[in-house]
C-alpha cells in the first residue's frame, strides 16, 4: 500500500487538487509510521484513512475531467459509448479451435 501509494503520487501527483495532496501526504506518513512500528490496529487505521483521502481527491479529479470532457460524456467514457453503439461487425467474428491443458 504504501509503495503503490507513492508511486501515484508520483505518476499523477500534478493532477491531484491542491487542497488534498497534504491530506493524502499525512496519512502516507501515518502508515509509514505504524507500518515501522509494527502496530496493526494503527495501519488499519492510517489505511482506512489514506482510502479516504484517495477517494475524496478521486472524486474530485472525476468531476473536473467531467466538466472538461465531451458533451456525450466525460473524458474516460465518452469514447467507449461509440464503440458499444456500434457492436461487433460479422467480419470480425472469428471460430477458432481451442484446447484445455491441464
Amino acid at each position: 500500500m504504501i509503495f503503490q501509494t507513492e508511486n501515484q503520487l508520483n505518476e499523477i501527483g500534478d493532477k491531484i487538487p491542491a487542497q488534498f495532496k497534504p491530506a493524502i501526504e499525512q496519512a502516507l506518513q501515518k502508515l509509514k509510521d505504524a507500518h515501522k512500528a509494527g502496530d496493526i490496529a494503527a495501519i488499519d487505521s492510517a489505511i482506512a484513512e489514506l482510502n479516504a483521502a484517495w477517494q475524496t481527491a478521486s472524486q474530485q479529479m472525476y468531476q473536473q475531467s467531467g466538466a472538461a470532457g465531451q458533451p456525450g460524456g466525460d473524458q474516460f467514457t465518452g469514447g467507449q459509448q461509440q464503440t458499444q453503439q456500434e457492436g461487433p461487425k460479422a467480419e470480425d467474428i472469428q471460430d477458432a479451435d481451442f484446447e484445455e491443458v491441464k
